[in-house]
């Protein structure tokens, strides 16, 4: 057995997410548990370590371009963070880290060509070693991830079911945010070459399939619907292939939601400005310098924002509609969710997984109660008999 030091370690603890999750950690983590922060700088690691008020949390120097220095902090904990991103640049040493030493591994990536790059290269070092690779275990891709898992388990076993999550938030975009939503459009023919090779690897699970169809814009469930392209949806249909719950057949689709048709046609009207410039190198620098990719909102700004996810579930007759809600998505409930999701990983008693996993199925109804008692909200809002199948309703 492998002794390891550490029960979770903070990799990036000094940029501004990395920061917020290592408060959380060290407001929340249970009496006895063993812990540190990590980055490239020392000095910063100790100022973050002053500010936390605990002289005593070991501190991991290591840079995202150091092998040998990576390879020594996934040795040395049971769970590893990292906030370090844009992933596609700094992410992968530490996957690789973390995979052979069998380490659990969870991280912040929107970027999908990532996750399945990550996925091709890693899923057979991980699997050996008991690793659970776990991406996205943020606001991308939690609260969608577990809302869908939640409404399933609503709905009728052994039958098709599709889901459609709709996303409101009253949050802005942040730096971090916005970079990556124009790398991500500018990079669409490497991202289409990584879901292939993943597709090819991966494949369907026997006598089942899942998957996140493309989209138009819409007018339903008494809003206008912007498909939300990006990491969820593929995340979520991967849950589908790994619970044998989502029944033989599941569809997700995902959705931005608004009340307002001008507010609709900004979005579609921006993400097409943005998908134009982002294919034009001088265009595309023009782009990412209009926001700072280190810009955080305020803690008031933070305090003001909320988002809530609807999911609409149909499936064997039947019709339910859930919902998750809280605050600032960004970075208060992120940095809750990604230190709740680490403690999940590092306590609980959970499903046996290995390899490349999502949230909903490596921790499922554990990291559930976790969010709950820790503010954010799973509700059941309705559920009916369909008219058209059973011609009442409940």
């Amino acid at each position: 057995m492998v002794m390891r030091n550490c029960d979770i370690v903070v990799f990036g603890a000094t940029g501004f997410t990395g920061r917020l999750a290592a408060e959380y950690l060290a407001e929340h983590l249970p009496p006895g548990a063993r812990w540190a922060i990590a980055g490239r700088s020392a000095r910063k690691l100790e100022a973050v370590r002053d500010g936390l008020g605990l002289p005593g949390l070991p501190i991991l120097v290591a840079d995202s371009a150091d092998p040998a220095a990576l390879a020594k902090v996934a040795a040395s904990t049971r769970v590893l963070i990292t906030t370090v991103g844009p992933y596609l640049k700094y992410g992968e040493a530490l996957v690789k880290a973390c995979a052979e030493a069998g380490t659990d591994y969870l991280d912040l990536a929107a970027e999908q060509e990532f996750v399945d790059t990550m996925f091709v290269k890693y899923r057979a070092a991980a699997t050996a070693n008991g690793a659970r690779i776990v991406h996205s275990a943020g606001f991308d891709s939690v609260p969608h991830d577990l809302g869908t898992y939640f409404t399933v388990k609503h709905l009728p076993e052994d039958v098709p079911i599709t889901v459609d999550g709709v996303v409101q938030t009253s949050a802005d975009f942040s730096g971090g945010t916005y970079h990556t939503v124009v790398n991500y459009l500018a990079r669409l023919r490497q991202w289409r070459a990584a879901a292939r090779a993943r597709a090819a690897v991966e494949g369907q699970p026997t006598g089942r399939r899942s998957r996140n169809p493309s989209a138009w814009p819409a007018r339903r469930f008494g809003l206008w619907l912007v498909p939300f392209p990006g990491v969820d949806g593929q995340n979520i249909a991967y849950s589908g292939r790994l619970l044998d719950r989502y029944g033989p057949d599941f569809t997700y689709r995902h959705w931005i939601g608004t009340r307002r048709f001008p507010a609709a046609a900004g979005i579609i009207g921006l993400v097409g400005t943005l998908l134009v410039g982002a294919q034009i190198k001088p265009l595309r620098s023009v782009l990412l310098r209009l926001k700072d990719s280190g810009a955080g909102p305020t803690e008031e700004v933070r305090a003001r924002s909320t988002f809530t996810a609807t999911f609409h579930g149909t499936g064997g007759g039947r019709h339910v509609v859930c919902r998750v809600s809280g605050g600032d998505p960004g970075y208060t409930e992120t940095a809750k969710i990604l230190g709740e999701a680490a403690m999940s990983l590092a306590f609980d008693d959970l499903p046996r997984t290995i390899g490349p996993v999502t949230p909903a199925a490596a921790m499922g109804d554990a990291l559930i109660d976790r969010l709950v008692r820790a503010g954010i909200t799973f509700e059941l809002v309705e559920q009916r008999v369909e008219q058209r199948q059973a011609g009442s309703s409940t």
